[in-house]
């Protein structure tokens, strides 16, 4: 299993795909940013989408409790976390997922709190509510090991919550870094969300690909607290590769935070991609042995990107990831500007996401995707050294 069974096709083949990763880059880059994996679809994912093309079944999503099933199979497997179906909702994606929830916990002009460097995107939703973007940034312990750094800052936390936020956007597994949240914080989070009153909105989209060694734990799963406040986001479309295909679920475990999904638009569902639903059902059902092969892959090639940085650019500092494909890399000591991926993508050829969208203590850094193949990713830091 692993390395071999998910044989990655060549770079010439990746580039025949149609999709935003190998269509914003000419082709004598190498694409390292766009969240998409280069791994085939797992079997049963791919059977389920032939079937429905041969059947030529591409209508509306229709109402079920298939995937609302599938997603609670899946949590008690995965996490040993028991979910309520009847707290389970069909999104379009997590993005709008929490969109649609946000315009219904908060008014024009409330502050909503995140704490970067985060998932860019977060800023944007909450603007697009007409909410203000408060930052309580994560604490980056001194410490010459990166690995130890990142951490929620619950005393910054403590401080927005107490000035009258309405909500905060917690990320779990947290984008950049895959940095997994850890159970204690994740309690003491809830207290403060109950003290304060402030709704916790969780992107755990990254979840299902934990790697070795990390525990993930679901926000909702951790207290009362955490279920009367909270509501988790989770989709396939990170684990399975299937972001295209626009399939989500917002689930509660409490009836305070229920009511508000329950408010959501009727045609929810049908914003909803039908191929999207019965390629996540298929995934969460059936795909545990392929998720398996590309954890094993994902954890070799954190492990194989180690080696690179220690051999060609000793200088970048770089976090282990906990999850997930993206590696978040420190190039100050290089003096590449405040965007040394403008710098990677001029000179190397390779293309990385800026480090500064991710919140100004992003200035300097960049994040690299390696959920590609090992070949790829020596490819890529071979040319960034050779452009340093």
């Amino acid at each position: 299993m692993g390395m071999d069974s998910l044989s990655i096709d060549p770079l010439a083949r990746l580039r025949k795909r149609r999709s935003a990763k190998w269509r914003t880059f000419p082709d004598d880059v190498l694409p390292l940013p766009v969240a998409e994996m280069d791994f085939p679809l797992a079997e049963p994912v791919a059977k389920v989408l032939r079937e429905a093309i041969d059947r030529s079944d591409t209508g509306y999503a229709a109402p079920t409790r298939d995937l609302a099933d599938a997603v609670a199979n899946y949590a008690r497997r995965a996490w040993d976390w028991s979910i309520d179906t009847d707290g389970i909702r069909t999104v379009a994606d997590v993005g709008i997922g929490m969109v649609e929830v946000l315009r219904r916990v908060v008014a024009a002009g409330d502050r909503v709190v995140i704490s970067p460097p985060v998932y860019e995107p977060f800023s944007w939703w909450i603007r697009e509510v007409g909410a203000h973007v408060v930052e309580a940034p994560l604490a980056d312990a001194p410490s010459s090991d990166a690995s130890e750094g990142w951490r929620l800052d619950l005393d910054a936390l403590e401080s927005e919550f107490s000035e009258g936020a309405a909500a905060y956007l917690l990320c779990n597994p947290h984008n950049p870094m895959g940095l997994v949240h850890r159970r204690e914080e994740l309690t003491a989070l809830a207290e403060l969300a109950d003290r304060y009153g402030v709704h916790v909105l969780a992107d755990e989209i990254h979840a299902p690909l934990v790697l070795p060694g990390a525990e993930f734990v679901p926000f909702l799963s951790v207290s009362q607290e955490a279920r009367r406040w909270g509501f988790s986001f989770l989709s396939a479309s990170k684990g399975w590769n299937l972001a295209g295909l626009k399939a989500a679920t917002v689930i509660t475990a409490d009836p305070a935070p229920k009511r508000y999904v329950d408010r959501l638009s009727p045609h929810s569902l049908y914003r909803t991609g039908h191929l999207g639903v019965l390629a996540t059902v298929a995934a969460f059902n059936d795909g545990d042995p392929w998720l398996a092969d590309v954890v094993d892959t994902l954890d070799h090639n954190r492990r194989h990107l180690d080696a690179l940085l220690t051999e060609l650019l000793p200088a970048v500092r770089y976090r282990h990831p906990d999850a997930g494909f993206l590696a978040w890399l420190d190039f100050r000591a290089l003096g590449w500007g405040d965007d040394p991926s403008a710098h990677i993508l001029d000179t190397a050829r390779v293309a990385l996401n800026a480090g500064h969208r991710y919140g100004t203590s992003g200035i300097g850094w960049a994040r690299l995707n390696f959920g590609c193949s090992p070949q790829t990713l020596t490819e890529a830091l071979t040319r960034i050294a050779a452009a340093s």
